[in-house]
């Protein structure tokens, strides 16, 4: 009896933990790979309300448990949607890996704006789609969404400030 509660408790962590490490680790190896943006942040004319570097891995690294806890709730679904919604996680994940890339690494200013507005539109998708899963699935993401909106109008201001 014991091992039985044992083994579905372990079916129900391992999980959990993999859905919370995952978007972590991304912005983690995404952070390791970008070492200077705070340096290079702290360089540029930034816009009004601009917030102070260290704000940024705070904010994402709350984001990423959401995303994490989200992500959890629609992978234990039933759904028929729920191989759509996970594809559209996953691709937003990698468009939001890619975003520092562009931003610091190369300087891109506009192209990293697009590109943030692409990830905008997918994580709407995403957020429309859990919400036909799950409704608190999908309102664990809206703040990543206010936060990517947020972050547009900082990428727009230093684009415009800095070219």
């Amino acid at each position: 009896m014991i091992f039985c509660k044992t083994f579905n408790l372990k079916k129900q962590i391992i999980p959990f933990v993999a859905c919370l490490a995952l978007p972590i680790i991304v912005g983690a190896i995404a952070g390791i790979a970008t070492t200077n943006e705070a340096e290079i942040y702290n360089s540029l004319v930034l816009p009004p309300l601009s917030p102070p570097s260290y704000i940024f891995p705070l904010v994402w690294t709350f984001l990423y448990i959401l995303m994490g806890i989200s992500s959890y709730i629609i992978l234990k679904s039933r759904s028929w949607l729920r191989p759509r919604a996970l594809c559209l996680y996953i691709a937003q994940l990698l468009f939001n890996f890619v975003w520092p890339f562009l931003f610091f690494n190369r300087e891109l200013y506009f192209i990293s704006f697009i590109w943030l507005m692409i990830l905008w539109i997918l994580v709407l998708f995403m957020i429309t789609m859990f919400a036909q899963i799950n409704k608190k699935a999908s309102i664990l993401q809206i703040p990543y969404l206010l936060w990517l909106t947020f972050a547009a109008y900082l990428n727009l201001g230093i684009y415009i400030l800095n070219h």
